[in-house]
């Protein structure tokens, strides 16, 4: 039975928030303990690595694993997800490694790989390709494949955080639900953006007509709250080139976000995208679009840098990459036909 008191929160970061308040007749008690009787399937292991990372809290401020708990107490806990129970076989895989040390690795995805194995895509992922590089190179990972901390859709192109170890996961789980790791996106979203940059607040949940999108709920009656913050870097008329900074990680947000204000991402088939922005006299408009469809047959979005500090040295560490060259080519095309018209 699930304990009343116990709050998870659910997340498309790879990590779990537990909120526990003690009862007023709770005898003093450790508090690794006191967790691993309030959260169902948890290691001792587990919690000592989350207190070893600052991610154990009492009243609002860190703790170590020995802290007695007394009543009234508000404990909350961020733990990184366990390793996916799933044979991850070595394949290999052109990788584009931006960085990697002992403990991350930084990954460039290209579009069209998942990032781990799951239904229907079971191998040829981004983890079967690390696999194959950690054996290649004589690193002894403890399951092989490394540690995920977050996602990236599969037809998004861009930087991805892997960690080595379950520490280094634990560490950056917390990095991830305080908000602190930088993460910015580019995209190319239909229509012309009325402001040069806002937020779009909102949350987001799976939709109740299609469970294979997500929905904004802008009254909060359902989902979970994400926070998005866009600024326009160009402006082509019928499409604009956006940069998005994200605040929280929720599944397909900036897709569902933009769907949401009216901005569509370019050739998003699930959310619409694919459909020809109507109301233009522009001389053979619907051929240059499928024109540009051809040259990206996916969503225009790319994961572009990001920006954490690093779990072992404690350094700040930023990375950032160049567009794929589909979305540049499509920019590109855009732009030749806004100086073709003097725009």
């Amino acid at each position: 039975m699930t304990d009343p008191s116990v709050i998870p929160e659910e997340n498309s970061e790879l990590f779990e928030h537990h909120r526990i308040v003690a009862d007023p007749g709770q005898s003093l008690l450790r508090v690794d303990k006191f967790l691993m009787f309030h959260i169902a399937n948890v290691s001792r292991n587990k919690i000592q690595q989350a207190a070893r990372a600052g991610s154990i809290l009492v009243n609002d401020k860190p703790v170590k694993s020995n802290y007695k708990v007394k009543p009234g107490d508000v404990v909350s806990v961020v733990l990184a997800h366990p390793p996916r129970e799933v044979e991850v076989t070595p394949q290999e895989m052109p990788l584009e490694i931006v960085y990697e040390d002992d403990d991350v690795i930084v990954v460039n995805k290209q579009a069209g790989i998942v990032v781990h194995p799951a239904h229907e895509n079971w191998d040829g992922t981004l983890l079967n390709g690390l696999a194959w590089h950690f054996e290649k190179t004589g690193q002894k990972i403890e399951n092989g494949f490394g540690y995920l901390v977050h996602r990236i859709d599969k037809d998004t192109s861009g930087l991805l955080l892997v960690t080595k170890n379950e520490e280094a996961q634990t560490k950056l789980a917390r990095q991830f639900f305080d908000h602190t790791v930088e993460r910015s996106y580019q995209a190319l979203v239909w229509g012309d953006v009325e402001q040069e940059e806002g937020v779009i607040e909102g949350h987001i949940g799976r939709s109740l007509k299609d469970r294979r999108v997500m929905t904004v709920f802008p009254k909060g009656e359902y989902g979970k709250e994400a926070v998005s913050h866009y600024k326009v870097l160009e402006r082509f008329g019928y499409v604009t080139l956006v940069e998005c900074r994200l605040e929280t990680g929720r599944t397909h947000q900036i897709r569902a976000h933009f769907k949401y204000l009216g901005h569509t991402l370019f050739n998003d088939a699930r959310y619409g995208g694919d459909q020809i922005l109507k109301g233009t006299t522009f001389s053979k408009y619907k051929q240059f679009v499928q024109n540009c469809f051809k040259l990206i047959p996916r969503q225009a979005l790319h994961a572009k840098s990001i920006g954490f500090i690093h779990p072992a040295t404690g350094r700040k560490m930023h990375f950032d990459s160049e567009l794929p060259d589909d979305m540049q080519q499509v920019i590109d095309k855009w732009r030749a036909y806004v100086e073709s018209r003097g725009g």
